[in-house]
């Protein structure tokens, strides 16, 4: 059994008051069929709406109601918005196994298949831009529309021989070491950052805001908080080159998590047709502190017809293969 074969089994979640699926939340219990370390795994989604399905996969160290400024707008769009927790965050199980983007690109085509998903956008944010490269590198785009990557993490963070616009592994070695040393200090100084505290607090991120941030980190996995510093070394470079969907990439100029030159800057040259919109100023979490400008340019992106001829043909061989059922 590979780490994509996972059962699913729902239960509701409230006073068992029969619920649209606008009003409902639902656990999804993924049961492993053939786990490393014997454990059933949980993935907690929430899904919304009734309209064309968009996927939203959430950033370290928070998880998916951390979209709570997309999904609003996403929603009264009339899409039907769908975000997780990654194992080892929010309501999602905490193994202490499965922490790379394999099994993360793993769990997400369970999730799909478990809703039956077709012509998907993914959306995803920091971490969460990872999986969405992951899974368009191993599984392909035959069930994806589009896909938006917010604080981009790809193509490759690492600064190695032939990746001199990396960062050096010292910083990553040095993040391990104060997860270790103090977990809670330790996200202290990253949301610190996440957010550009020093110039927006108070204005672009509340003090209230930060805390909801901390609450959430603290109650991450320890285990998880650490094992996912290394999925962030992850060579992307393969997967990109297989990218064929239309892509948006939003990205803040003064992101100090995952530098705007070494990341976003990058991907223009790397994906043919990417649309990369630069936010002046904007830290990492750019959904939070700069969404006047993140949720018009990914809803404006998400309405624009297919104008690929990758996604086009993609389209028409879907299609086909539809009608032929």
């Amino acid at each position: 059994m590979q780490p994509s074969d996972l059962a699913f089994t729902v239960a509701e979640l409230g006073l068992g008051k029969r619920r649209s699926r606008e009003e409902r939340s639902v656990l999804c219990r993924a049961s492993r069929l053939a786990s490393r370390n014997g454990t059933d795994i949980e993935i907690y989604y929430e899904d919304h709406g009734s309209g064309h399905p968009v996927v939203l996969i959430h950033g370290y160290p928070l998880n998916g109601r951390s979209w709570e400024r997309q999904q609003r707008e996403l929603l009264a769009a009339g899409y039907r918005a769908i975000n997780y927790d990654r194992r080892g965050f929010g309501l999602s199980s905490q193994p202490t196994t499965g922490y790379d983007y394999d099994t993360f690109a793993a769990d997400l085509n369970a999730l799909l298949d478990h809703l039956a998903l077709d012509e998907v956008d993914l959306v995803g944010f920091s971490m969460g831009t990872g999986e969405v490269t992951r899974y368009l590198g191993k599984y392909g785009s035959g069930r994806v529309r589009k896909a938006a990557l917010l604080g981009a993490i790809p193509p490759f963070l690492l600064k190695t021989d032939d990746n001199p616009e990396g960062v050096d592994r010292s910083v990553f070695e040095g993040i391990k070491t104060a997860i270790v040393a103090d977990r809670y200090a330790y996200f202290k100084d990253f949301l610190d950052n996440f957010y550009n505290v020093d110039k927006l607090g108070g204005t672009r991120i509340s003090d209230q805001a930060w805390q909801a941030s901390f609450n959430v980190a603290a109650a991450a996995s320890p285990y998880a908080t650490y094992a996912c510093v290394d999925t962030w070394l992850t060579d992307f470079r393969a997967d990109v080159a297989k990218i064929d969907v239309p892509i948006l990439v939003v990205h803040g100029t003064e992101d100090r998590i995952l530098p705007y030159d070494s990341t976003a800057k990058r991907l223009p040259e790397l994906v043919a047709g990417l649309k990369l919109v630069s936010v002046e100023g904007g830290p990492h979490n750019i959904g939070w502190t700069h969404p006047e400008i993140v949720n018009p340019a990914l809803l404006e992106f998400l309405a624009e017809g297919t104008t690929s001829a990758a996604g086009l043909e993609r389209d028409l061989t879907s299609a086909a293969s539809r009608t032929r059922k």
